[in-house]
């Protein structure tokens, strides 16, 4: 069955493949992806979050995956056998997607310190 174009079976797989990297990615003993951020209502009791340590650690975050999408792509450009043309791609998306999610929190930030600033006290 073809979902929007793509096959049911893509879909479930795409999701299984977020689902995984999900789970490797989240630190296990806060339960989050960003180390000394606890889920939220989880009453863990980590203490207050620096809201600037979560955006730099965010931001270099982003920064390594733009660098290492950077550097696949060199080592295939050069001729690179070890690297084949689907490790590429699939590193600059993730790249890609990091930087998109990072414009788009960016964007909300300012949408809602604008919205702060217009209140009237």
């Amino acid at each position: 069955m073809k979902v929007g174009g793509i096959e049911q079976s893509s879909i479930e797989s795409m999701v299984a493949q977020l689902r995984s990297i999900a789970a490797q990615t989240q630190d296990v003993g806060t339960g989050s992806a960003l180390t000394g951020v606890s889920p939220i209502g989880s009453g863990a009791g980590a203490g207050p979050v620096n809201f600037g340590d979560v955006l730099k650690a965010t931001l270099d975050q982003v920064n390594e995956r733009q660098q290492a999408a950077d550097k696949i792509g060199q080592q295939f450009a050069m001729g690179d056998d070890s690297v084949n043309i689907s490790d590429v791609m699939i590193v600059g998306q993730k790249a890609n997607i990091s930087l998109q999610t990072a414009v788009q929190v960016r964007n909300r930030l300012v949408s809602a310190y604008q919205s702060i600033m217009s209140m009237t006290v």
